[in-house]
């Protein structure tokens, strides 16, 4: 049929693989309804909560590998979304139990459908503090309060994407791009869709709503393809500039460890927990790198010592972005508690530097201003020499934060010290049009 998807960069996929358990949680230009000082834009990404959130998975469906049907894509002519359009039913929170995921899920849609997001997230958060199944589910429970939002509001993302909260890595900003691809059905479509998505006045370009909007696109376009990865990674590449490439290719890859919606990607291996990487372009391999960890630790039941030696057995270029992400699941495991993410980071041997800039990078992420104030303080309880890369993580955070680089070079005066021009030097080049130097 017309617009199939390209497939350069990767292999014919295994018949193999196996439901990552917990991919981690990181990470629309049209025209908006209203528009947004930047002060009143800085407030919109501050938790609803202040309270350290000591962890956020979203788990697979049980299960063995064999038992999860693999995502067709449009291996077979056409696509196989894996999940549609949210609707709203009858599902009541009151009788969800506490694993009970897909019901927590539900519910909380519904009610972001019915009386929108503002009180969704608001029960949300209260929740996570008392509920042990909302806050083990938080990102996906966010996903679907941003999906309920994106069908209340008809479609209108920037709409949605005004009333929003970064609580629990930035959840409901993903759910909502999830669904904006529903419907479309050719590659072309996909691209036309993608190109104009995150071009609301209300999103300031590279700015940490962006990097939401772009990463968000990376996961729908995942979600609408049935998981065809090599499709999704080509539409990344059609957009606006690197930057913006890089961060969709973010949420892609995420995306493609998940199986939260009852499939598992055809592009990840048992036998190669590091599978696609070294087969994707070089443009896209760092964003799966940084990854990779994810996998790695669910297949090895979270052996970190094991996680850093198959980091450590990557070609230099490639290792640092695997610790990377090793320093970013050190935090999950850690339930950001400073000394074990010392402790595990140190694992990382030669690379702690950038395990812990992966580490300060996460900590911040999600918490606005604050979550940054809280990485740089364990920066500065780090080895002395790997301070510097770890500020260099509280950097990229604040060069999504601060609209300008004299705002970005007087915050890590005030919270870097010694470190202000490493912090200043990576958040200039996380913003950069070209994305060689971002997170992604």
């Amino acid at each position: 049929m017309a617009d199939q998807p390209e497939r350069p960069g990767l292999p014919e996929p295994s018949a193999r693989g196996r439901p990552g358990a917990r991919p981690y949680p990181e990470t629309v230009r049209e025209r908006g309804p209203r528009r947004f000082s930047y002060a009143v834009l800085a407030l919109l990404v501050l938790p609803l909560v202040t309270l350290a959130i000591a962890g956020y998975v979203f788990l697979s469906p049980s299960g063995k590998a064999e038992s999860t049907p693999v995502a067709i894509g449009s291996l077979k002519g056409g696509f196989h979304p894996v999940a549609g359009s949210f609707k709203p039913d009858g599902t009541v929170l009151g009788k969800c139990g506490d694993t009970d995921y897909i019901c927590l899920e539900q519910g909380f849609g519904n009610i972001s459908y019915r009386q929108g997001p503002t009180v969704a997230l608001a029960l949300y958060t209260k929740r996570m503090a008392t509920d042990k199944g909302v806050f083990v589910d938080c990102h996906r429970i966010a996903h679907s309060i941003g999906s309920g939002a994106f069908a209340r509001f008809h479609g209108n993302v920037a709409k949605a994407f005004s009333l929003g909260s970064s609580v629990c890595a930035s959840g409901y900003y993903h759910g909502i791009l999830e669904r904006a691809f529903v419907g479309i059905t050719t590659k072309a479509g996909l691209e036309r869709v993608a190109r104009r998505l995150c071009l609301a006045e209300t999103i300031r370009p590279r700015s940490y709503l962006d990097y939401q909007c772009q990463h968000g696109l990376g996961h729908g376009l995942m979600i609408e393809s049935g998981y065809d990865l090599p499709l999704a990674l080509s539409v990344c590449s059609k957009l606006a500039n690197g930057w913006d490439h890089i961060v969709c290719t973010s949420g892609a890859f995420m995306e493609n460890i998940n199986t939260r919606y009852g499939f598992r990607s055809p592009y990840v291996k048992d036998s190669d927990p590091l599978y696609p990487c070294a087969t994707v372009g070089l443009v896209d391999r760092r964003s799966c790198y940084v990854r990779s960890t994810s996998r790695v630790l669910d297949l090895n039941h979270y052996d970190f010592p094991k996680t850093a030696a198959t980091c450590a057995g990557l070609a230099r270029p490639w290792a640092r972005y695997c610790f990377r992400g090793f320093g970013r699941d050190s935090v999950n495991q850690a339930h950001y508690k400073p000394a074990v993410i010392l402790s595990l980071c140190g694992l990382a041997k030669g690379y702690e530097p950038d395990c812990l800039f992966g580490a300060a990078r996460t900590v911040g992420d999600g918490f606005g201003y604050a979550g940054v104030v809280r990485a740089a303080a364990l920066c500065r309880r780090a080895p002395a020499a790997s301070r510097s890369g770890c500020f260099g993580g509280v950097g990229l955070e604040l060069g999504l934060l601060m609209p300008t680089n004299a705002r970005r070079t007087e915050a890590c005066g005030r919270l870097a010290g010694g470190y202000a021009a490493t912090c200043t030097r990576e958040a200039i080049a996380e913003v950069q049009p070209d994305g060689r130097q971002a997170w992604g």
